[in-house]
Protein backbone atom coordinates (compact mmCIF):
# COMPACT_ATOMS: atom_id res chain seq x y z
CA UNK A 1 0.00 0.00 0.00
CA UNK A 2 0.97 2.89 -0.91
CA UNK A 3 -0.86 5.70 1.53
CA UNK A 4 -0.44 9.22 1.36
CA UNK A 5 0.31 11.04 4.71
CA UNK A 6 -1.32 9.22 7.84
CA UNK A 7 -4.30 10.68 8.30
CA UNK A 8 -5.47 9.35 11.71
CA UNK A 9 -5.74 13.52 12.37
CA UNK A 10 -8.98 13.27 11.15
CA UNK A 11 -10.37 10.92 12.80
CA UNK A 12 -9.17 12.90 15.90
CA UNK A 13 -8.59 16.03 14.17
CA UNK A 14 -5.68 16.44 15.39
CA UNK A 15 -2.65 14.47 15.55
CA UNK A 16 0.14 15.30 18.59
CA UNK A 17 3.41 16.14 16.77
CA UNK A 18 6.07 14.44 17.26
CA UNK A 19 8.35 14.93 20.45
CA UNK A 20 11.11 17.45 19.11
CA UNK A 21 13.92 19.15 21.23
CA UNK A 22 14.33 22.49 20.66
CA UNK A 23 17.35 24.81 19.32
CA UNK A 24 16.51 27.24 22.02
CA UNK A 25 18.42 26.85 24.72
CA UNK A 26 16.64 27.05 27.86
CA UNK A 27 16.02 30.84 29.80
CA UNK A 28 13.88 32.05 32.07
CA UNK A 29 11.29 35.15 30.32
CA UNK A 30 13.07 38.35 29.47
CA UNK A 31 12.24 41.96 28.87
CA UNK A 32 12.10 40.78 24.95
CA UNK A 33 9.47 38.52 25.66
CA UNK A 34 5.83 39.49 24.13
CA UNK A 35 2.15 38.88 24.82
CA UNK A 36 0.19 39.26 21.56
CA UNK A 37 -3.93 40.49 21.87
CA UNK A 38 -5.58 37.14 21.02
CA UNK A 39 -2.85 34.65 20.83
CA UNK A 40 -3.32 32.70 24.35
CA UNK A 41 0.27 31.88 25.81
CA UNK A 42 -0.81 32.04 29.54
CA UNK A 43 0.40 28.66 30.26
CA UNK A 44 3.49 28.28 28.47
CA UNK A 45 6.91 28.40 31.06
CA UNK A 46 9.48 30.94 30.92
CA UNK A 47 11.03 28.96 27.99
CA UNK A 48 8.57 28.51 25.95
CA UNK A 49 7.47 31.97 26.08
CA UNK A 50 10.77 32.86 25.24
CA UNK A 51 10.84 31.21 22.34
CA UNK A 52 7.52 31.70 21.22
CA UNK A 53 8.69 35.37 21.54
CA UNK A 54 12.23 34.77 19.46
CA UNK A 55 10.17 33.61 16.31
CA UNK A 56 6.90 36.12 16.67
CA UNK A 57 10.21 39.04 16.70
CA UNK A 58 12.12 37.42 13.94
CA UNK A 59 9.64 36.02 11.41
CA UNK A 60 8.53 38.35 9.14
CA UNK A 61 4.42 39.07 8.64
CA UNK A 62 2.72 36.82 6.35
CA UNK A 63 1.36 39.54 3.60
CA UNK A 64 4.03 40.26 1.85
CA UNK A 65 2.51 44.18 2.03
CA UNK A 66 3.22 44.28 5.38
CA UNK A 67 7.02 44.22 5.75
CA UNK A 68 7.33 43.85 9.89
CA UNK A 69 7.53 41.07 11.86
CA UNK A 70 4.66 39.42 13.24
CA UNK A 71 5.04 40.70 16.87
CA UNK A 72 4.82 43.76 15.31
CA UNK A 73 1.75 42.91 13.02
CA UNK A 74 -0.25 41.84 15.43
CA UNK A 75 0.30 44.56 18.44
CA UNK A 76 0.17 47.50 16.13
CA UNK A 77 -3.07 46.38 14.59
CA UNK A 78 -1.43 46.32 10.60
CA UNK A 79 -3.35 45.39 7.81
CA UNK A 80 -2.74 41.62 7.60
CA UNK A 81 -5.08 39.24 8.56
CA UNK A 82 -3.20 36.12 8.90
CA UNK A 83 -1.31 37.12 11.72
CA UNK A 84 -2.54 35.84 14.34
CA UNK A 85 -3.75 33.05 12.72
CA UNK A 86 -0.05 32.60 12.09
CA UNK A 87 1.19 33.73 15.69
CA UNK A 88 -1.32 30.91 16.95
CA UNK A 89 0.10 28.38 14.97
CA UNK A 90 3.51 29.30 15.99
CA UNK A 91 2.29 29.30 19.79
CA UNK A 92 0.75 25.76 19.04
CA UNK A 93 4.13 24.45 17.64
CA UNK A 94 6.03 25.93 20.54
CA UNK A 95 3.75 23.88 23.24
CA UNK A 96 4.03 20.50 20.97
CA UNK A 97 7.39 20.91 21.22
CA UNK A 98 8.63 21.25 17.25
CA UNK A 99 12.60 22.00 16.81
CA UNK A 100 13.28 25.55 15.21
CA UNK A 101 13.85 23.69 11.45
CA UNK A 102 10.04 21.99 12.27
CA UNK A 103 8.70 25.72 13.08
CA UNK A 104 10.12 27.52 10.30
CA UNK A 105 9.29 24.53 7.91
CA UNK A 106 5.46 24.68 9.06
CA UNK A 107 5.54 28.55 9.33
CA UNK A 108 6.68 28.45 5.42
CA UNK A 109 4.42 25.68 4.33
CA UNK A 110 1.36 27.18 5.69
CA UNK A 111 2.04 30.97 5.72
CA UNK A 112 4.77 31.87 2.87
CA UNK A 113 2.10 33.06 0.03
CA UNK A 114 5.00 32.05 -2.48
CA UNK A 115 4.70 28.30 -1.32
CA UNK A 116 0.95 28.63 -2.51
CA UNK A 117 0.43 26.20 -5.32
CA UNK A 118 -2.09 27.35 -7.99
CA UNK A 119 -4.44 24.63 -8.53
CA UNK A 120 -6.69 24.38 -11.10
CA UNK A 121 -10.70 23.51 -10.25
CA UNK A 122 -12.30 24.04 -13.81
CA UNK A 123 -14.00 20.50 -14.22
CA UNK A 124 -13.23 18.62 -10.91
CA UNK A 125 -16.55 18.09 -8.71
CA UNK A 126 -17.22 20.84 -5.75
CA UNK A 127 -19.49 21.85 -3.19
CA UNK A 128 -19.40 24.94 -1.59
CA UNK A 129 -20.22 28.48 -2.64
CA UNK A 130 -18.22 29.17 -6.21
CA UNK A 131 -17.03 32.48 -4.44
CA UNK A 132 -15.92 30.64 -0.89
CA UNK A 133 -13.33 32.30 0.60
CA UNK A 134 -11.61 29.32 1.40
CA UNK A 135 -10.48 25.90 -1.08
CA UNK A 136 -10.20 22.76 0.02
CA UNK A 137 -8.80 20.37 -2.59
CA UNK A 138 -8.60 16.68 -1.52
CA UNK A 139 -6.70 14.13 -3.85
CA UNK A 140 -8.19 10.60 -2.89
CA UNK A 141 -9.03 7.57 -3.75
CA UNK A 142 -11.84 5.34 -3.90
CA UNK A 143 -10.52 2.43 -2.57
CA UNK A 144 -7.74 3.68 -0.73
CA UNK A 145 -8.63 2.46 3.51
CA UNK A 146 -7.24 5.95 4.92
CA UNK A 147 -9.61 7.69 2.59
CA UNK A 148 -12.40 5.54 3.26
CA UNK A 149 -11.73 6.15 7.03
CA UNK A 150 -11.61 9.73 7.25
CA UNK A 151 -14.45 10.09 4.71
CA UNK A 152 -17.14 11.01 7.12
CA UNK A 153 -14.57 13.11 8.86
CA UNK A 154 -13.89 15.58 6.15
CA UNK A 155 -17.95 15.54 5.20
CA UNK A 156 -18.45 16.80 8.41
CA UNK A 157 -15.51 19.73 8.62
CA UNK A 158 -17.17 20.61 5.27
CA UNK A 159 -21.09 20.24 6.65
CA UNK A 160 -19.82 22.89 9.93
CA UNK A 161 -18.48 25.33 7.54
CA UNK A 162 -20.23 24.89 4.29
CA UNK A 163 -21.30 28.42 3.52
CA UNK A 164 -17.09 29.44 3.74
CA UNK A 165 -15.67 26.35 2.07
CA UNK A 166 -15.11 25.45 -0.96
CA UNK A 167 -14.41 21.22 -1.48
CA UNK A 168 -12.80 19.93 -4.39
CA UNK A 169 -12.24 16.72 -5.54
CA UNK A 170 -9.54 15.44 -7.42
CA UNK A 171 -9.10 11.97 -8.62
CA UNK A 172 -6.06 10.02 -7.95
CA UNK A 173 -6.38 5.93 -8.20
CA UNK A 174 -3.49 3.90 -7.28
CA UNK A 175 -1.99 1.43 -9.10
CA UNK A 176 -1.86 -0.77 -6.46
CA UNK A 177 -5.77 -0.72 -5.57
CA UNK A 178 -7.55 -2.92 -8.31
CA UNK A 179 -10.72 -1.40 -8.20
CA UNK A 180 -9.71 2.31 -7.69
CA UNK A 181 -9.90 3.64 -11.16
CA UNK A 182 -13.01 1.75 -11.84
CA UNK A 183 -14.23 3.40 -8.32
CA UNK A 184 -13.47 6.96 -10.04
CA UNK A 185 -14.90 6.49 -13.43
CA UNK A 186 -18.49 5.17 -11.24
CA UNK A 187 -18.26 8.83 -9.47
CA UNK A 188 -17.59 10.74 -12.81
CA UNK A 189 -20.33 9.39 -14.37
CA UNK A 190 -22.76 9.67 -11.30
CA UNK A 191 -21.70 13.10 -11.70
CA UNK A 192 -22.41 13.67 -15.14
CA UNK A 193 -25.90 12.91 -13.88
CA UNK A 194 -25.80 15.21 -10.63
CA UNK A 195 -25.19 12.93 -7.93
CA UNK A 196 -21.31 12.97 -7.49
CA UNK A 197 -21.39 13.70 -3.90
CA UNK A 198 -24.14 10.92 -3.43
CA UNK A 199 -21.52 8.43 -5.27
CA UNK A 200 -18.34 9.51 -3.23
CA UNK A 201 -20.58 8.75 -0.12
CA UNK A 202 -21.33 5.27 -0.93
CA UNK A 203 -17.92 4.26 -2.90
CA UNK A 204 -15.80 5.24 0.16
CA UNK A 205 -18.61 3.17 2.49
CA UNK A 206 -18.08 0.22 0.05
CA UNK A 207 -14.79 -1.18 1.52
CA UNK A 208 -13.77 -3.70 -0.85
CA UNK A 209 -17.24 -3.54 -2.67
CA UNK A 210 -16.10 -1.94 -5.94
CA UNK A 211 -16.65 -4.88 -8.78
CA UNK A 212 -18.71 -3.46 -11.66
CA UNK A 213 -21.88 -5.41 -10.61
CA UNK A 214 -21.47 -3.25 -7.86
CA UNK A 215 -21.36 0.04 -8.85
CA UNK A 216 -24.23 -0.47 -11.02
CA UNK A 217 -26.36 -1.47 -7.88
CA UNK A 218 -25.58 2.16 -6.13
CA UNK A 219 -26.04 3.74 -9.56
CA UNK A 220 -29.41 2.09 -9.38
CA UNK A 221 -30.16 2.75 -5.48
CA UNK A 222 -29.57 6.50 -6.33
CA UNK A 223 -31.85 6.34 -9.68
CA UNK A 224 -29.69 6.67 -12.28
CA UNK A 225 -30.09 5.75 -15.86
CA UNK A 226 -28.38 2.81 -15.66
CA UNK A 227 -27.49 2.97 -19.81
CA UNK A 228 -26.09 6.27 -19.36
CA UNK A 229 -24.10 5.45 -16.43
CA UNK A 230 -22.49 2.70 -18.75
CA UNK A 231 -21.41 4.83 -21.59
CA UNK A 232 -20.41 7.42 -19.26
CA UNK A 233 -17.73 5.32 -17.10
CA UNK A 234 -16.15 4.43 -20.34
CA UNK A 235 -16.13 7.42 -22.74
CA UNK A 236 -13.43 9.40 -23.38
CA UNK A 237 -13.93 12.28 -21.25
CA UNK A 238 -14.03 10.67 -18.23
CA UNK A 239 -10.78 9.12 -19.17
CA UNK A 240 -9.67 12.78 -20.30
CA UNK A 241 -11.00 14.06 -16.05
CA UNK A 242 -8.66 11.28 -14.92
CA UNK A 243 -5.67 12.14 -17.41
CA UNK A 244 -5.72 15.39 -16.33
CA UNK A 245 -6.03 14.87 -12.19
CA UNK A 246 -3.03 12.47 -12.55
CA UNK A 247 -1.25 14.93 -14.73
CA UNK A 248 -1.61 17.26 -11.96
CA UNK A 249 -0.87 15.48 -9.31
CA UNK A 250 2.55 14.80 -10.95
CA UNK A 251 3.01 18.56 -11.24
CA UNK A 252 2.38 19.03 -7.58
CA UNK A 253 4.46 16.27 -6.56
CA UNK A 254 1.70 14.40 -4.76
CA UNK A 255 2.43 10.55 -4.41
CA UNK A 256 -0.25 9.31 -1.87
CA UNK A 257 -3.50 9.75 -1.13
CA UNK A 258 -5.59 11.54 0.76
CA UNK A 259 -3.19 14.46 0.03
CA UNK A 260 -5.02 17.82 0.86
CA UNK A 261 -4.32 21.22 0.06
CA UNK A 262 -6.27 24.20 1.97
CA UNK A 263 -5.60 27.65 -0.47
CA UNK A 264 -3.01 26.21 -2.03
CA UNK A 265 -0.63 25.03 0.88
CA UNK A 266 0.10 21.65 1.49
CA UNK A 267 -2.15 20.27 4.84
CA UNK A 268 0.65 19.44 7.76
CA UNK A 269 -0.77 16.09 8.92
CA UNK A 270 0.51 17.00 12.10
CA UNK A 271 -2.09 19.91 12.58
CA UNK A 272 -5.88 20.20 13.62
CA UNK A 273 -8.11 20.51 10.07
CA UNK A 274 -10.74 22.38 11.34
CA UNK A 275 -8.74 25.03 13.18
CA UNK A 276 -6.87 25.45 10.13
CA UNK A 277 -9.67 26.01 7.91
CA UNK A 278 -11.37 28.49 10.84
CA UNK A 279 -8.34 30.47 11.05
CA UNK A 280 -8.20 30.60 7.49
CA UNK A 281 -12.13 31.63 7.68
CA UNK A 282 -10.86 34.13 9.98
CA UNK A 283 -8.29 35.33 7.80
CA UNK A 284 -10.64 36.12 5.28
CA UNK A 285 -13.38 37.91 7.08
Amino acid sequence: MRPGPTLSLLLALAVPAACGGSSVEPQTATALDVDLPGVDTSQFTPREKHEFSRYVRELAAPCTKVAVPIATCVIEHRACDTCIPAAEAIAKAVREGMSSEQVQQLYKDRFDEASARAIPLEGSPSRGPLTAPVVLVEFADFECPFCQRIAPAMDELWDKRKDKVRFVYKFMPLPMHPHSEIAARAAIAAGAQGKFWEMDKKLFAAGQRLERSDLEGYASALGLDLEKFRADMDSPETQARLDADKKLADQLDVHGTPTIFVDGHLFDTKADLGAWLDQEIAAHR
